[in-house]
């Protein structure tokens, strides 16, 4: 018996809707909601609205797509967070009505462990345990990984995520949202070495990104108050110095953490590992430390529901399900 799973993400702002079946992604359907430009970033009550008009027109493309009817379904997964709870509603109660109406079970996903069950999509496929670290707009974690639903955080952020230092420089900078990509592709034209900001060394295997945010912040006040055009002049230097120490930041704790674990498989996920300079890095470290490396493709980098998908595929396979009166959970800890 073929086992069919629809998923549904909208934990932020992409509307994702994907079926798996027997283990396959079939499709990822994905509409980005570009309503959030003109603001600077996302604002929440009009993710839940634009959550709400794109739901169904990618649900139902995921399922025309597959070649699976709604009958043949076996199971209706969603994500119950952590996210914006307007939006996560959205997607819960959507779930919730669909399911009930076809009589199939209900799997509750985790949008974190779902990052890391991402590296079980395609081929080359990471061995138990593996260090996973985690980098997104709201998370940074190191992950230890020692099974498909068997993980324990042993790393995380004191304060802001990654995502949102590189986020909040380029609001600083001037660059449109989402400007942590423009960051990356400025950057790859700078010198990482022109200007110098602090790397926090914090405790043990934790991180701490507000301290950078702040550096930036003085540091243009003041090159700015000396030369208006300081920044037009010198952006490619400016990103390429900002990702340098976000990324030194990352890899200092990163090493630690494979160094206490004695664990040389290594992976990253969520949408910061989408960043050129940190996967170069990667590289290059795993050189240096006989590291096995794994990294999502692009399209399974950022929020998506294929992500989504296979992690309710180990979920049914264990026969963990929900009932229907799961609600969702902006803070939802791994």
């Amino acid at each position: 018996m073929n086992v069919n799973i629809l998923a549904i993400e909208s934990s932020c702002d992409e509307t994702s809707a994907s079926v798996i079946s027997n283990g396959k992604i079939l499709n990822n359907i994905v509409a980005t909601q570009s309503v959030h430009e003109k603001y600077g970033g996302v604002v929440p009550e009009l993710a839940s609205r634009a959550h709400q008009q794109h739901l169904i027109p990618v649900v139902h493309e995921a399922i025309e797509s597959s070649g699976i009817s709604k009958k043949e379904l076996s199971a209706i997964a969603f994500t119950k967070g952590p996210g914006l709870m307007g939006s996560l509603m959205v997607g819960v109660s959507f779930a919730k009505s669909f399911a009930f109406a076809l009589g199939v079970p209900l799997i509750d996903i985790n949008h974190m462990e779902a990052h890391i069950l991402a590296h079980f999509i395609d081929e080359p496929k990471p061995e138990f345990p593996f260090i996973c670290l985690t980098v997104s707009g709201g998370h940074t974690q190191l992950v230890l990984v020692k099974d498909y639903l068997d993980m324990q955080v042993i790393g995380e952020t004191m304060d802001d995520a990654v995502g949102e230092a590189f986020d909040k420089t380029a609001k600083l900078l001037g660059l449109p949202y989402p400007g942590g990509p423009l960051i990356d592709q400025y950057a790859k034209d700078g010198n990482s070495k022109a200007f110098q900001f602090p790397i926090s060394n914090m405790p043990d295997l934790t991180f701490s990104f507000s301290g950078i945010k702040t550096a930036v912040l003085y540091f243009l006040r003041d090159n700015l108050k000396e030369n208006p055009q300081f920044v037009e002049h010198n952006l490619a230097d400016i990103c390429a110095s900002v990702q340098y120490t976000l990324i030194q930041t990352l890899m200092q704790k990163l090493k630690k953490a494979a160094k206490q674990y004695k664990i040389k498989n290594i992976a990253i996920a969520g949408g910061v590992s989408a960043n050129s300079g940190l996967r170069k890095e990667l590289e290059t470290l795993a050189k240096e430390f006989k590291w096995n490396v794994f990294v999502p493709k692009f399209e399974y980098c950022t929020d998506n529901a294929a992500m989504i998908a296979m992690a309710a595929h180990f979920k049914y396979q264990n026969g963990q399900f929900c009932g229907l009166d799961v609600s969702p959970e902006a803070r939802m800890k791994i």
